[in-house]
């Protein structure tokens, strides 16, 4: 299976580095559950805010989950769907590798996944949202005291962009990816909690020849940080006016 899940990485996903596994990590990897240690986590956003000045730390945490979220959901999103197979993406048995930075570059996993019990939208995802996405965006809120919607809100940007992108890929089955956009279309989960998930993205019609216009549901507010304007995908209608986004943060 670990062969099965190395030939992935083409066609939508040729650009990304595997994932590693192995039973033993490598020495250099961090545990993924060190994110929940409020100083470990402290220290981490503080080296990645270096090269922002150290600017705002709620829009610090932003930036740093967006690359965290894209690479968790790049990942996790392309076993489930194509391999339908549950990656080890809960913080007690994920690594991280991480740049100079502290950016997240890459995963190592402990095995190659396990076959999904649930293949229902509102179920399958459950390692994901469970087991790292809700006690990391909780412990990134409550150390920054940004609103928890600026965190889902990214990595629900990632995890409809890759839903979208994965139909293209080789391995994909006609309606593979129908379940993931079930989920986003759902505003409760399957245990009738709030989805958080819901609808993260919305396609603006321009009202000519263009593609329809891809608009963040909520902005991710990077524009705090005074090297950064508004994001591609920026849901503020008012952008030459920054303080209209404080509702979000």
């Amino acid at each position: 299976m670990t062969l099965a899940l190395s030939q992935l990485y083409i066609g939508p996903l040729q650009h990304l580095p595997p994932p590693q596994v192995a039973a033993t990590p490598a020495a250099d990897s961090v545990p993924a559950r060190h994110l929940l240690d409020p100083a470990y986590l402290a220290a981490l956003l503080e080296r990645f805010g270096v090269q922002y000045g150290n600017g705002d730390r709620r829009a610090v945490a932003s930036l740093w989950s967006k690359w965290h979220f894209s690479a968790l959901c790049a990942h996790g999103l392309a076993a489930n769907l194509l391999l339908e197979r549950d990656l080890p993406l809960g913080l007690d048995e994920l690594h991280l590798a991480q740049s100079s930075e502290g950016q997240t570059t890459g995963l190592h996993l402990l095995h190659a996944g396990r076959p999904l019990d649930e293949l229902d939208g509102l179920s399958r995802f459950a390692t994901l949202l469970d087991g790292h996405l809700t006690p990391l965006i909780e412990a990134l809120a409550s150390l920054t005291g940004a609103s928890p919607k600026v965190f889902w809100s990214n990595a629900g940007n990632y995890f409809e962009y890759f839903a979208g992108a994965l139909p293209s890929h080789p391995m994909a089955s006609p309606h593979g990816a129908d379940e993931a956009h079930r989920l986003m279309a759902s505003r409760q989960l399957a245990d009738g909690r709030r989805n958080p998930l819901y609808r993260p993205v919305r396609y603006l019609e321009s009202g000519d020849a263009e593609a329809p216009r891809r608009v963040r549901r909520l902005c991710c507010i990077r524009y705090l940080l005074d090297e950064l304007g508004y994001c591609g995908n920026c849901p503020l209608e008012c952008r030459g006016d920054a303080r209209a986004a404080k509702a979000v943060s």
